[in-house]
Parts: C-alpha cells; structure tokens; sequence
C-alpha cells in the first residue's frame, strides 16, 4: 500500500479526466477564488508513478459492491473527514472535488491511498464559514451526493459516470467473432476520457484549431483568428458534455420542456462557456504562455443579436438557467441571417444598417445537415377517404427546407449541457433540380431567395401585406420544423400518443408561436389520424402561455384572407376549435354577444382576424404574467373575460436574470469580493446566499472595497466613453477655466440604457437634464460648488418607422451638444448617447452605473429586467412604481430606491383629465425651450413637444415632472453621503436573489411545466 499526501488546495469546477499516465498539471481550483493552490506537477507525477490501472465496472452492482462513504469528527480538531473507498478509475478524484465544490465545501487537505484497484480518499472538509460540519442531516446529504457522484446515482448498466456518454450498444454493434469484438472494444477505449484542461492539452488544441479549422499556420496568426481556434477548442469541450447530456436524457426518458421563443438575445458566447466550464483560468494562463490575453480574443466576438428587448434576453437567461437546474428542456427559434439592425448616429440622426453578424462565421454553432424537414406554405386542402374514414389533406403550393443549428448551452456546476437549436430556411431541392432540369435558372434563383428570406431578417416591417406575410412565415417556419423534431424525438422512444402529455411541455413565449397550436391539432388529426377529441386533450394538457404584454391594442392578431391563404388547414382548425369554444362559452355565460365577441378567436369586422392571444388562452393550461403587478393587469384589464372563466389558468412568474451572466460574466470585481465577503462561491448557483452581505453593509472594510470595485468599473466605461464620443477621463473633478470635453470618475453616473419609446420616457429624462443645466446655468459660482456632478448616459434603439423615438434620439443629441461644449458648466453636467446598445455593452455600463432610471409610465412595463440587472450589480434605482419595481421595493424597502410617479390605478383617472391636468412650471418651460429652438432644429422637434402638451400627454410626463425632480434630488442628496450610498449599494446586491432567472425557472418547473431535474452522471 503506497500513501500520497496532496497539497492544500481550493475545490473548483474542472471537469477534465486525464489519464493516469499524464504528467502534466492539472488545475482543479475555482477561476473565482481569492487564492488559488493548485496540485504541482511533481504530486500528480507521483500519483501516475503508481502505474495504477483503472478498472472499469460492468455493471453498477459491482460499483455498488466495493464503494463505501463514510465521515468522521473525531479525526481533526477543526475540520470533518470524509472517507471514500471505491474501485479506482479515471477522473474520479474530480469527480469528488467537484461534489464537494457543489456543495460549497472547502477541502483543508486530502490523502488518497492505494491498494490494488481499489483507493481510499481521505478529505478533510470545512464549511463556507471554514468550519467542522456537524449538522447530522448535512452530512448525510454530503454523504449520499458523494455516494451518488462515485456509483453515478442509481448508474445503468453499461456506462460508469466518468466515462464518455456511450448509454448503449446498437444491437449487432459486437459480433461473437474476436476480431470484431476487440475493433468495437478498441474504439469504446478510445472514445473513453474527456479532453484535458492542463495548460499543454490547452495549448495544443488551439494550435490544432489554428492550423486545421481556422487553416492558418500557428507560427502567424492574429488575435481573430486566435479567438476562432479558443472558441472551437471550447466548443469541442461544450460537444463532450452535450452528447453525455443527450444520451442521458434518452436513457431516463423524463418529461422535458421545449421552450419556444422567436427571439433569443445569447450575446456573447465565449467567456459565459468558460466561466459555467469552470476552466477561465486554466485557458487565461494557456493562452498568455502562446503570447495572448483572454480579454483582447473574447473582445473578438461579435454579439448574437437574435431579438431586441426585454423579452430576447429573458429567453437566454433562461436557457442559461434550464442547463444549471439540471432540467431536460430544448429551446427552439430561428437562426437569423440578419440580427436586430445596426445602430450608425450621422449628426445625432439614427441610420439602420444590416447587422451581419454571421459574416465571419459563428464557432459555437453546429450546422446538423442532416437534420432538416420539410415546411409547407400556400396550396389548397381536399377532403379524402382513407381506411373508410374521411379526412384532410393539404396539398401545399410551396415547401421550404429547415435545416438544424444546434448551440450547446452549459450549465454552470454541472455536466448538463442542453441545446438551443435554430433553423435556417433553405430552397427545396426538388425544386431546385426541376428548374434546373428545364433550364429556368432564374426561377431557380427566385425559389432560393424566396426560401432564404423566411430566416434572413429579424423583425421585418409589418405594416405592409408582404411584411405581415413575411413575419407569419416566419413565426409558422420555426414552429413546423420544432414539432415535427419534438413529435420526431417522442416517436423514436414511444409507440402511443397516449404518454405525449406526459413527456413533453410546450411553452409559448408570448403570440408569436402560438400557430403551433393549430399545428400540433393538424399533425395529431391530420398524420397520425387521432380523433379531434383525443387531439384536443392532448393539445390542452402540453401547452403554457406566457405573455409580456400589458394593453389589448398590443395584442397580436392575423388577418384571416392572410392566413387563409399562406396556411389554409390551420384556418379551418382554428374556426373549428373557435365554434366549439363560443359553444361551451354560451352554456357558461348565456347569450352575453358583447362578452361572446371579446373572448372570439375570430375577430370579425371590415377585415377578419384571428385574436392569437385568445387562442393561446383557449388552449392553454396555464397563462403567466411576468410580475405581480402584470398579472393584476391581465386579470383586471386584459383578460378580464377569461380570468373570470379560467382564474385557475392564471398565474405569474416573476422575470429574473442569471448572476452568471451579470456578475460573474460581467463584473468579475463584484464577484470576487462576494465571494470573499461570503467565503465561498456558492452563490453563483445558491443566489439566496446574496442576503449574507447585509449582515456587512456597515462594514468599513467591504464599503472601502465596493467603493474601490465601482471605480475601476467607471474607469472602465469612462475609457469607453473615450473612445467612442471623444469625451476624455480624468481621475477627479478640479476647476477649469477653459472648456475641455471629459467624463470624471467622481461624478456620478447616471444611466437609461434601454429601447427608445414613449412609454418608457427616455423624453422624461432629456427634459430633466435640460432642467438641470438650466438651473447650473443661474447659479453663482460658488453655488455651483455644492452641485453634485453627474454624467449622464442613454442608450437604445429606436424601431426603424418609429419617428417619435428617432426625435428623441436627436435631441438627446442636440442638448448633449449644448450642455457638453458649454464652459459655465464644465464637468458639472455632461450628456453622452451610446450608440448601438447590445448585451456586451450592457455587460460594460451596467457595472459602472451609479444610478439607473426606469421610467415607464406605470401600468405599461410587463417586468422591466433591466433593473434587476442594475441591482444586481449594486446600481441604486430612480424609478416608477411599474412592473417588477413593486417586488423590489418588497425586497430592499423603498429607503434604498428613489421612487416617484403616478401609481397604476392612478393613471386611467389622470387620463381622462386631459388638457384640464395641471403640470408644473418648470415642464412647461424646459418644453418651451426645446420647441422655441434653444438647442436646434425647431421645425424637427415640433411634433415631439406636441405629445406632451395640449392634452395629448399620454404618458404623463408633465404630472409626474414636478415628483422626478424630487427623486433626483434625493439621489444628489444621498450620493454626498458615501458611506450612505455604498450600504445602500450592497443592500441592493444583498437583495437581488429573488430575481435571479434560477428562482423563475424552478417556479416554472414546479407550477407549470411539472417537470423534475435530470441531472447528468459527474
């Protein structure tokens, strides 16, 4: 029996398996921990030395039969032992540390002694707080974990959990013969093992990708091509744990959730991959030895900008939390050739230009050729007989093919790997060959730029009929070929459609693929010759139906002649589905025909259409809202008809997003100091362990340290700044006798970062700072000593036809212009506009932000997701009573937000006042200013001012003016306080765990989807 003796070391995320023989180092620590000890490599080559062979179980009852937990207190005075004995095999011992990394343990020092093929694993563990557990329910839960991750749960038959994912051998796969038996055993030992994270393995990998994927020579390659090689060499690590997840899901065959979104706003890819791998580090340290830094190659990466908005990033930040629960869920959209528009601003006006973001090629995707399927458009639809039964068939007019992207998504703190797959429209190619064949090339051509165009353009103009028939190819496109792969998947494991509702979810991510309802209805009755009946049961049982909206005027309708036309079966299914609702409604409600036509799918009037909310609210099990305040709304405004039908259909799940995205990704500062303050990193995966830092918000030391890591992340953004508006930094505010243009790190930051739009009032804002700059101009100039500096930022997108907001754009623009070239001000006030707002310059500005605002109009934000962003990362709010602002009050207490505005059940009373509502004095004069041309361009900004003056403010700008200024006022006011601001800053991080995406998802989970996690075997 030999005995090895490890050094200390810090318990991370690395999930390599090298082999026994390797000498090279492998790093098994935290990227996030404070102090990193890492195993030497003389101590791993003493443990290859042992020329131990790993032997492999065939089945779990042999695991069973040799492994053994057991703890022990009485072993150390201040730390409790674990002691693990099992057959020895690779990647094991990460298999262990990583449990307890998990589990937030640290481990003081390990033992591991050899005998035969069996070990015994001594660890000496301490809690968060560093120290002995003691809690007997504790250890019994660490003890069953490590029983779980050495035997790989109740573990089948074939596969020990630290091999690859090879679940089962195809039948005939091994012949009796010896030779083919030791070819089929040759390539299982082959495929047996992960590809290492040492620094060599690293290195060599992108090398390799360098020189075989990128086709560059690795002796000359720039930083692009350096991030294209990192990237794949990421991805195939990605592709290991995908497939082990899949073949998992297949062996266990739970129900799984298919998350149906046509917008998924992902970002960028790289440092989230490496970060939920837990190998940031161990890659940061390979490529500074090739003579690069991580940063500048992840700043290669061009931002997936598939879907504008709240809604887009709600749906990544769910993916992302889906893949760290463990749930068996797919998510499902389209893969847009053209993301959201680029955003160019030629003298303060906004210019569209096409975002081609796929002009370099995207690494993190798998384009599956082989995965494609046929969607019809247009034709006509002719009653037969078949097997003595009559039914429909659709004969189409056009078909398209979609064709498979998959994008691994991982999960942080476990294997689970899950896959968000979209699809690329592609011509027919029988279509193709047929004018090919009768030599009409160019109608070849048309057919293929007709089929391409379906997946080409997110968001195209619908105020045309081409738009509104482009956009509804669209959202049926994406929704045909996800069912038929679900249907496809479901069939290939299940003979009956009887266990459908049992295995399978759908959700609907708002309206927008809601025709798969009709869908599901045509394909069930249509294929595979169910009965309506039977179809409806089904159909009712696997739908949920979330909605973002928050006025009926937004609700989503199709003309009927439109679609009539493109989908002329899924017309007939819906006027079948719609009389047999107004049937039944009539037996519930009696012949109330004002209500009857409220609640119709069918729209009638000079032009039909079809109502998709109501659609998905008829064949829905559950309707959410996405915050308290929203579901008020649907039930008492919205759909006050159906709640009054349904109230057991209607629930809400508060939106949230993931810390890894927006603190760990984000703001690494942050997320070292929590968890030093914290004393461990759990709480990226257990966000509840936030609430820890409130008990230190008075703390001096975390004040001075928050303090410090809000600096460097405004120098950051100030740098930023720099580069992108000439606005210079300086390290502090002094006097200037002469004009100079610069942004200080002392003042105070002062953010709107979000789409331009009415309701949201970046006008409000504007108004205000115009207020402000008049004020300073008046002031004498030893009253201009007391005001407190502010640089203020806005930043969004205006829709390409909405002229309102490109005005609001422009004149944020020309008051910029006024107040930054202006030497009475000086550095007192400064306006800056960032150009082409996307999730990686939110990752930028969100963590340097002091102050952010959220002005919507009460009653029109659904959630507002942006704030918790903002509060995540210790940003104080200045904002309405609106969405979810209401729950955070509840979480943080009013003291430490700056709230003003009209309430809810306020506005509707405030409307109908009109042009008899009273605004104050100073709205009316700053109003006066824009419209009398003070800052340019007064024929341009007359139909902006009129939509808040002469009755028409809609959006109440001039009522709640007179409250915004005092809300500002109190954020000066407590922003001279420092250590004030800073307790209020970490409470505000201390309270943001329930509105992490992690808390919505096990909501879902739980209420909605009913389903369990899967975790996938260590």
């Amino acid at each position: 029996m030999s005995a090895i003796s490890l050094p200390l070391f810090t318990v991370g995320l690395d999930q390599s398996k090298p082999s026994p023989s390797s000498s090279s180092s492998a790093s098994l620590y935290s990227p996030f921990s404070p102090s990193r000890n890492r195993f030497c490599s003389s101590s791993l080559h003493c443990i290859s030395s042992c020329h131990v062979k790993p032997a492999r179980a065939s089945t779990s009852e042999s695991i069973h039969e040799t492994s053994t937990i057991m703890f022990d207190n009485n072993d150390s005075s201040d730390s409790t032992a674990f002691i693990i004995r099992a057959r020895n095999r690779i990647g094991l011992l990460q298999v262990i540390t990583r449990v307890f990394k998990v589990l937030g343990l640290q481990i003081e020092k390990a033992t591991v002694e050899f005998e035969g093929d069996f070990f015994i694993k001594k660890f000496f563990v301490t809690d968060s707080h560093g120290r002995k557990i003691e809690d007997h329910e504790s250890l019994n839960r660490i003890e069953k974990a490590l029983l779980e991750a050495v035997t790989g749960g109740n573990g089948a038959a074939s596969v020990t959990p630290a091999s690859r994912g090879i679940v089962v051998r195809r039948a005939g796969l091994v012949a009796d013969s010896g030779e083919r038996r030791a070819k089929s055993e040759r390539m299982f030992h082959l495929m047996d093992g992960f590809l290492k994270n040492d620094p060599i393995s690293l290195q060599k990998d992108i090398l390799d990708h360098v020189e075989y994927t990128v086709a560059r020579s690795r002796f000359s390659f720039d930083d692009f091509e350096a991030y294209q090689a990192l990237s794949h060499s990421v991805r195939d690590r990605l592709i290991e744990r995908w497939h082990d997840t899949q073949q998992y899901f297949k062996r266990k065959d739970p129900k799984r959730l298919y998350f149906l979104s046509l917008e998924f706003l992902m970002g960028r890819s790289l440092s989230n991959s490496v970060i939920n791998l837990g190998i940031r580090d161990e890659y940061a340290n390979a490529l500074k030895e090739l003579g690069f830094e991580f940063e500048v190659l992840a700043e290669q990466e061009g931002d997936a900008c598939l879907g504008n908005g709240g809604l887009a990033r709600l749906s990544a930040c769910q993916m992302d939390s889906l893949a760290t629960l463990d749930y068996p869920a797919w998510g499902y959209g389209l893969r847009y050739q053209y993301g959201l528009f680029r955003q160019v601003i030629l003298d303060g006006f906004q210019h569209e230009q096409p975002d081609y973001w796929l002009n370099f090629g995207n690494p993190w995707e798998i384009e599956r050729v082989h995965v494609s399927y046929e969607v019809k458009f247009y034709g006509n639809v002719e009653e037969e007989t078949v097997n003595g039964k009559k039914c429909k068939v659709w004969g189409p007019g056009e078909t398209v093919e979609a064709v498979a992207y998959d994008n691994p998504i991982p999960g942080y703190g476990t294997r689970n790997t899950i896959n968000l797959r979209l699809w690329a429209a592609k011509p027919s190619g029988k279509l193709d060959m047929e004018s090919y064949n009768t030599g009409d090339y160019i109608n070849a051509v048309v057919n293929r730029q007709r089929a391409e165009t379906i997946s080409s353009i997110l968001f195209p103009d619908d105020r045309s009929y081409q738009g509104k028939e482009l956009r509804l190819k669209q959202q049926y496109f994406f929704v045909s070929a996800s069912l038929q792969d679900i249907i496809r998947r479901f069939k290939d494991s299940h003979s009956s459609f009887d266990d459908f509702p049992e295995k399978v979810a759908l959700q609907l991510n708002d309206t927008h693929p809601s025709i798969a309802i009709a869908e599901v209805m045509r394909v069930l009755i249509d294929e595979e010759h169910l009965d309506w009946n039977k179809a409806w049961d089904i159909v009712c049982k696997i739908f949920s139906f979330t909605t973002h909206n928050v006025i009926s005027e937004g609700l989503e309708k199709i003309p009927v002649d439109l679609l009539g036309s493109l989908l002329p079966r899924h017309l007939q299914i819906i006027y079948e589905i719609n009389f047999k609702f107004m049937e039944e409604l009539k037996k519930r409600i009696g012949l109330d025909y004002s209500r009857l036509s409220r609640m119709s799918i069918v729209e009638e009037g000079a032009v039909k259409h079809i109502r998709m909310a109501n659609l998905s609210i008829v064949c829905s099990h559950t309707v959410d809202g996405v915050s308290k305040v929203h579901s008020e709304l649907l039930k008492t405004r919205v759909f006050k008809d159906f709640y009054e039908l349904w109230p057991q259909k209607f629930q809400y799940k508060t939106n949230g997003v993931t810390q890894r995205r927006w603190i760990v990704v984000s703001n690494p500062s942050l997320c070292a100091l929590i968890s030093k303050w914290l004393r461990t990193e759990a709480w990226i995966r257990d966000v509840d362990l936030l609430s820890g830092l409130q008990e230190y918000s008075m703390d001096a030391n975390l004040q001075q340290e928050w303090r410090m890591v809000k600096k460097v992340n405004k120098m950051r953004l100030a740098e930023y700044i720099e580069v992108m508006s000439g606005l210079k930094v300086l390290p502090r505010i002094f006097e200037r006798t002469h004009i100079t243009l610069s942004v200080s790190v002392d003042a105070m930051f002062d953010v709107q970062v979000k789409r331009i739009h009415e309701y949201k009032r970046q006008f409000l804002n504007i108004l205000g700072i115009i207020h402000r700059y008049e004020c300073i101009k008046n002031m004498e100039k030893s009253e201009r000593r007391k005001v407190v500096p502010r640089v203020c930022i806005i930043g969004g997108k205006a829709a390409p036809g909405y002229e309102i907001a490109k005005k609001i754009i422009k004149l944020c623009h020309a008051v910029a212009e006024k107040v930054n070239n202006d030497t009475d001000v000086g550095d007192l006030l400064k306006l800056v506009f960032i150009p082409d707002y996307n999730v990686s310059i939110a990752e930028l500005v969100i963590p340097g932000s002091d102050l952010s605002q959220h002005l919507s109009t009460a009653g029109h934000e659904a959630s507002g997701t942006g704030s918790m962003k903002f509060l995540m990362n210790g940003c104080l709010l200045l904002a309405t009573v609106d969405g979810a602002t209401v729950e955070i009050v509840e979480e943080i207490g009013a003291d430490n937000m700056f709230l003003f505005g009209a309430k809810v059940h306020e506005v509707p009373a405030l409307r109908e006042k009109g042009s008899s509502l009273k605004t104050p004095l100073q709205f009316a004069r700053v109003v006066r200013m824009v419209r009398d041309g003070y800052f340019g361009y007064k024929d341009y900004f007359k139909s902006l001012c009129d939509t808040v003056e002469g009755g028409k403010d809609f959006y109440l700008l001039g009522y709640d003016f007179a409250s915004y200024l005092e809300a500002q006022a109190a954020a000066d006011k407590a922003f001279v306080d420092e250590e004030k601001w800073t307790r209020m800053s970490i409470l505000n991080t201390a309270g943001s765990a329930r509105f992490s995406s992690d808390r919505t998802i096990e909501e879902y989970a739980e209420d909605t989807w009913r389903i369990e996690p899967c975790k996938c075997p260590l």
